[in-house]
């Protein structure tokens, strides 16, 4: 199992546009367009990646508690799909089904928006303002496949929670770790 920490990217990054095909809807999005006016929090995940595996009731818990408030949410996996067929855009839909999970999944195919926000692994969270601009980047918490700690989605959460109050996020934040980007 490989452990690439994240890129951390400035702080106070332009969230790039890109549309991409979302898996549940089955059409063309832009990221902009689920913005809106909005905080939104990107997710880069798969299928396949253990570590992501790890968070899943974390993130369907994380969804739960701010699905009701004006942070939106999207997933995108940029993995080589015919190395990785685990991670096609069939089988994100499934997955999110079997996770009921309703926000965007979205397949960055050509891999350039994971490019354009340096994304290096799997699970890597990225949490713009509603001006588009990067407020955190890195971990969901010190939980890790394996190391016996609890998941509690508390670096995410701290983030969001600062975010939506209004309140400084500390700027000391630590890269998320995980599998590397299957890069084509």
């Amino acid at each position: 199992m490989a452990r690439i920490p994240s890129n951390m990217i400035p702080i106070g990054t332009d969230l790039p546009d890109a549309n991409l095909f979302n898996t549940i809807s089955e059409g063309k999005e832009s990221i902009h367009n689920i913005a809106q006016n909005d905080p939104i929090l990107v997710m880069f995940i798969c299928n396949h990646c253990p570590f992501v595996i790890h968070l899943h009731q974390g993130i369907k818990e994380l969804y739960e508690l701010y699905k009701n408030t004006v942070l939106k949410f999207v997933a995108v996996s940029a993995n080589d799909v015919s190395n990785y067929p685990e991670d096609s855009p069939e089988n994100m839909k499934l997955l999110f089904g079997e996770l009921n999970l309703d926000f965007p999944y979205l397949y960055d195919q050509d891999q350039s928006f994971a490019r354009k926000l340096d994304a290096a692994c799997t699970p890597d969270f990225y949490l713009f303002d509603s001006d588009k601009k990067l407020v955190y980047r890195g971990r969901f918490d010190e939980s890790r496949p394996g190391n016996g700690i609890p998941v509690t989605g508390m670096d995410i959460k701290n983030a969001i929670d600062n975010l939506l109050q209004r309140n400084k996020i500390s700027e000391y934040q630590k890269p998320s770790l995980g599998c590397n980007i299957k890069w084509k």
